[in-house]
């Protein structure tokens, strides 16, 4: 499991390099989030553009990370594929996260 971070001005961008976030690498991928943002603060968008699958624990682990941020700080979910975004909504975890179809379109929602 590996992800890169990009700072910007009011957080960072946490990219999502693997193509699954499932029950194999769920507890790696909520290690990882936990070392990229832990001395981070404000928003954190995590990209998911290269994930194209995603099962309960994925969801789980992703959850988990929202909650290792703690007060003051959210995380915004960006560029999710269609199977992914179905995955999303089905479980109702939309109502959770804000999804937006691009990282571009996140940062924008940023800005403004």
């Amino acid at each position: 499991m590996t992800l890169t971070t990009t700072a910007m001005d009011s957080g960072q961008i946490v990219t999502v390099t693997s193509p699954r976030i499932d029950a194999a690498i769920a507890i790696q991928f909520k290690e990882a989030m936990r070392e990229h943002t832990v001395d981070g603060s404000g928003r954190v968008i995590l990209d998911l553009s290269g994930v194209e699958f995603i099962d309960s624990s994925g969801l789980g682990a992703i959850v988990a990370a929202m909650k290792q941020l703690g007060a003051g700080r959210r995380l915004d979910l960006a560029g999710l594929t269609p199977t992914v975004d179905k995955v999303f909504r089905l479980t109702r975890m939309d109502s959770v996260f804000k999804l937006f179809p691009s990282l571009d379109e996140a940062m924008a929602a940023d800005a403004g």
